[in-house]
Order: C-alpha cells, then sequence, then structure tokens
C-alpha cells in the first residue's frame, strides 16, 4: 500500500451511525417539546450510540439540528426556465408536498422555540430557508427581465405574498388538490403583465 492508498488516521465514520443520528435527531425535534427537548444525551440514547459519536461529527447541538433539518428538507427543484407561470406552479407544488410530513413538525417546533433559540432560528434560516427562496427569487427576476411580470414588481412582496400562501400556518394543515395552481394564478393576475 502506497502512501495515497492509506486511509487517514482515526476510526472511519459510520454512516449508519451518522443516519441513525440524523433520524434519532429529526424524531426528538418532532415531538412536543422540541429545541428544548432535545439534548445530545437524548439523541445518543434514541440513536444507540455514544456521546462521542455525536460530538465527533458536531461541534454543539445547533450544529447537528441544523444538519438534521437540512437533511429532511429535500431541495426545491431547479427551475425548468419556461415560463414563469410553469416555474411557480412546480416550486408551488413542491412547496405544498412537504405539508404534513415529519419535517413540518420539526419547523413549527423550531419556529415556536425561536424566541428561545434566536441564534438557532437565525442560522435555521440563513442555512435552510434563504437557499430556497433565492430559487423563487430567481424566477421572479427573470419574469420581470423577459417582460412576463410587471417591471415595477417587488419582488419580495411578490415572494412573501408566494410563500405566505403555501406554507401551512399550523401543524398537520392541508390544502385541498390544485391549491398550489390556484395561488400561483392568483398572483400572476396581480404581478403579470397584460396580454395585448
Amino acid at each position: 500500500m502506497t502512501n495515497t492508498e492509506r486511509r487517514p488516521g482515526g476510526r472511519p465514520r459510520s454512516e449508519r451511525a451518522e443516519k441513525a443520528i440524523i433520524e434519532a435527531t429529526l424524531d426528538l425535534l418532532a415531538e412536543e417539546p422540541g429545541v428544548a427537548g432535545l439534548s445530545i444525551e437524548a439523541v445518543a440514547a434514541r440513536a444507540g450510540v455514544g456521546k462521542t459519536t455525536i460530538y465527533r461529527r458536531w461541534p454543539s447541538k445547533d450544529a447537528l439540528i441544523l444538519d438534521a433539518l437540512g437533511a429532511a428538507k429535500a431541495p426545491l427543484p431547479e427551475p425548468s426556465g419556461g415560463s414563469v407561470r410553469d416555474d411557480l406552479v412546480e416550486l408551488a407544488r413542491a412547496l405544498t408536498d412537504e405539508r404534513g410530513s415529519r419535517y413540518s413538525r420539526c419547523f413549527w417546533n423550531v419556529i415556536g422555540g425561536a424566541e428561545k433559540h434566536p441564534e438557532l432560528y437565525a442560522r435555521y434560516k440563513r442555512d435552510i430557508i434563504e437557499p430556497r427562496r433565492d430559487i423563487v427569487r430567481r424566477v421572479l427576476r427573470r419574469g420581470v427581465e423577459n417582460g412576463e411580470l410587471r417591471a415595477d414588481l417587488d419582488v419580495e412582496a411578490a415572494m412573501a405574498l408566494l410563500l405566505g400562501a403555501l406554507v401551512p400556518r399550523r401543524p398537520r394543515e392541508t390544502y385541498p388538490d390544485g391549491h398550489a395552481e390556484a395561488v400561483v394564478g392568483t398572483l400572476l393576475r396581480g404581478i403579470g403583465t397584460v396580454a395585448r
């Protein structure tokens, strides 16, 4: 074995252990106490690993929570670049498909703990929520540039209207079939350009 073929020092990481830790973290976040009830000890016990196994991978509870939330939230699809309507409907469907999921319960527990855990919430918004919002922003800006949307569009306000109508107001809230399409259609009647 040559020097370049040698394994790096230390014990190899176990993907199975990491998966168990992430799953245990999400399970605990989805339960009633949420962030307040989650401890490294509780995660270790539920995952069947030692605390040192967790600390070897994550320097803090907040880092573990953020990684778990990031792992649970599927990335939004990259829009095809067709019409703004088609791209927004695709994104809206992906967002409404998340309702009722375990991630949705975790989301509400993190939001509910925002006042007590402001740094965690700020990092959650920056690292997980904002990259998803950037995808929606790009679609809206492209619509302004290509004339599908009004030139004077306030992109942030339009995004708030769209996302606000798609994010459930309470855990386990459901929407009827066609909700994503109806929301996008209503929004575009206000922000789209008038056909001549």
